[in-house]
Formats: structure tokens, C-alpha cells, sequence
């Protein structure tokens, strides 16, 4: 079975323009997710996937295999679906280039776990909520699940919503980390379906998998991470790293 890592990266971000080749500490971000990938032994082969020739050209320094895209892609699912057209995989990953702290050993885990589920069309990730501040930020997608795993919804919303404060129950909440699996079939079928009433309103795109019935299982793991989709996001990234 090949299992392919596919990087996609957007040079104009909508929130962030050109932030994959902005510096983290000493090193582009694009930088950071591609060691992480290629240091992932469940994978294959990575591939930087984009639509502006100065991520090709750093792409290249780095000695990544590098493929340029429609610059009509609408997410970075539709990019890594691009790349699922062109060659032969039976697993697709899509490590989302604005993810620098996704390690090696996080990728690997997933892939093995969504491997050992035949049933999931999709995999992600996702990791226990700890701070009160990161439940109350919408740029933090929060998830819920079934017993086995499997995602019921997607939310930028704190959900559950505790509504008994005096309540004994411990309450937990899970934090979704960008990074999903795919069976080849699923992702393009994925990307062929219309945009739903969901994924409109909040503007997360797996939620189109979900009013589709598509199974998309989430594993946890205790590794967190923290995606860059803003200045402030990255100021947060560089006062992590101190810590």
C-alpha cells in the first residue's frame, strides 16, 4: 500500500499572505512541515503542492518534490486531490503547511491507527483542550465524537456547551489539529461534492464530509500543536517555542 504525504501551500492566504515563507525562529514554515514530513517513516513520499513559482523555487532549495497546481483550487483539499490525480497511491495525507509543530511521530500515528480502522473514509487528529482561552477562540476548532470515534460535528463554538455549571461530571473538550487521511476514492469524491449549508457558516470544510455521510474518525492523541493562520498566531508559536 502507498501512502503519500501531500503539503499544500497557498502563497495568498487570505488572513496571512505569504506566511509559508515567513520565518519561525531561523526557518521558513514551510521549512518546519516539510522536515517534520519527510522525517515520518509511515510515508512513502512527500510532495509540496502549489500555485505560486516562489514556493516552487524554495521548495526546490529544500530538495522537495515539488508540483505546481491550479491556482483555481478552492482549499488545500482540492490541491492534495490535484496531486491524487496525477499519481498512483491507495493513501493520500494532507499535512497542512501552516502546521510547523506536527511532528513525525504524530504523522505516523495516525496513518497506523487509520490503517488499522477499514471502515473510516477519513482520519485527523485531535487532542485534549487545556486552557480556557483556546475553548474561547474561534480559530481553534473544536470536535465531538461518537464512543468509537467517529466525528459527529465540527465547531468553532466550545461544544458541548456545559449548561449546568454545578454539575459534578468532568467535562472534557477536544481540540481538532489540521492534518487528515484520506482513501483515494473518499478524497475525490470528497472534493466533487457541492459545498454544504455547514461548511458555509463556519467555514470549516470537513463538515461537508459530515452532511454527507462520509465517516471521518478522530484519534487522540496528547501531542498538541498550533497552526499559523494569522501574525498573532505565529507571535503565540514564537512564545511557545520559549516555553
Amino acid at each position: 500500500m502507498k501512502i503519500v504525504g501531500v503539503i499544500p501551500v497557498r502563497f495568498k492566504s487570505t488572513r496571512f499572505p505569504g506566511k509559508a515563507l515567513v520565518k519561525l525562529r531561523n526557518k521558513p514554515l514551510l521549512q518546519w512541515v516539510y522536515e517534520n514530513a519527510q522525517n515520518a517513516s509511515s510515508l512513502d513520499r512527500v510532495i509540496v503542492a502549489c500555485d505560486d513559482q516562489r514556493i516552487w523555487e524554495f521548495a526546490k532549495l529544500l530538495t522537495a518534490e515539488v508540483m505546481l497546481t491550479s491556482p483555481d483550487c478552492r482549499s488545500g483539499t482540492e490541491r492534495v486531490a490535484e496531486i491524487a490525480k496525477k499519481i498512483k497511491a491507495e493513501i493520500f495525507v494532507n499535512i497542512q503547511g501552516d502546521e510547523p509543530f506536527l511532528e513525525a511521530q504524530t504523522i505516523d500515528f495516525l496513518v497506523k491507527n487509520f490503517l488499522s480502522d477499514k471502515k473510516a473514509e477519513i482520519g485527523t487528529l485531535a487532542t485534549l483542550i487545556k486552557k480556557e482561552e483556546d475553548l474561547n477562540n474561534p480559530n481553534i476548532v473544536k470536535v465531538v465524537f461518537t464512543r468509537d470515534g467517529y466525528a459527529l460535528y465540527f465547531s468553532r463554538f466550545a461544544i458541548p456547551y456545559k449548561r449546568d455549571t454545578n454539575i459534578k461530571a468532568k467535562y472534557q473538550w477536544y481540540k481538532h489539529l489540521g492534518i487528515y487521511v484520506y482513501r483515494r476514492k473518499a478524497l475525490l469524491d470528497f472534493v466533487n461534492l457541492p459545498l454544504g449549508r455547514l461548511e458555509k457558516m463556519e467555514k470549516l470544510e470537513q463538515l461537508r464530509a459530515l452532511e454527507n455521510g462520509m465517516r471521518v474518525k478522530v484519534f487522540i492523541t496528547k501531542k498538541d500543536s498550533i497552526g499559523i493562520d494569522t501574525p498573532e498566531d505565529l507571535k503565540r508559536a514564537e512564545e511557545w517555542l520559549e516555553k
